[in-house]
């Protein structure tokens, strides 16, 4: 994984993002650093008088939210406006996501929304995606799944808990590989194999999801519209 970017970045990405969340909608709120810089963005707006719901896509986030004082709801309550949520990478409109394990309930969220923002530092942005695609799959199928990752060219790797002895668990009760494939020159076709491998519950191949990036810098935000 790459070196995390500045917070000041973060927080510059996060902020720029929060500002196109308008009264009355309903929020997707992302998981990671950088989204949340949006989402104590939007909890000072909601304390100013924003009326809006958020959808969290995670504990972590439903935890900051409510620190935040962001009225919640879930997903088969509410249709959800806006998406803000972060990446692990990030080339053109396509990204990896799933450092924080909570992959697929971010891509149920992001994709179900009207608008999805991504907010990102610099460290992240690349011409080709390249890092390790986290793949959240049921505990009875990580060997066969581990087999066809390699089969389809990938390194898969049992991602370890690192405060705790065993695996990492996710929110779902399930476990996570991490699968090196290189260089990935066309995302939308890994996705799909993937995707199609029983016993994946999900990846981290967020393919042409994304409506606007933006990108945080110590000197302001570069906002890309897709």
């Amino acid at each position: 994984m790459k070196q995390g970017g500045s917070d000041a970045a973060k927080r510059a990405a996060g902020e720029s993002a929060a500002e196109a969340v308008e009264d009355g909608m309903v929020v997707g709120l992302g998981t990671g650093s950088t989204a949340a810089h949006a989402i104590r963005a939007i909890g000072r707006q909601v304390d100013a008088g924003l009326d809006i719901v958020g959808v969290p896509t995670s504990f972590q986030s439903r935890e900051l939210a409510r620190e935040a004082g962001i009225p919640l709801s879930d997903l088969d309550e509410a249709s959800v406006d806006l998406a803000i949520d972060g990446a692990d990478e990030v080339a053109g409109g396509d990204l990896i996501k799933g450092g924080g394990a909570a992959h697929a309930r971010e891509k149920i969220v992001d994709a179900s929304a009207d608008r999805f923002l991504v907010v990102a530092d610099p460290t992240k942005e690349a011409r080709t995606l390249s890092q390790p695609v986290p793949v959240e799959v049921l505990s009875a199928a990580r060997t066969t799944v581990a087999e066809s990752v390699r089969e389809l060219g990938g390194e898969p790797t049992l991602r370890q808990a690192e405060r705790k002895d065993g695996p990492v668990v996710t929110d779902n009760g399930h476990l996570v590989l991490d699968c090196a494939f290189g260089d990935i020159d066309d995302p939308a076709a890994l996705g799909r194999e993937l995707a199609s491998l029983p016993g994946v519950v999900e990846h981290g191949l967020f393919v042409g999801l994304a409506d606007q990036v933006h990108v945080g810098s110590e000197d302001g935000v570069t906002v890309r519209t897709l």
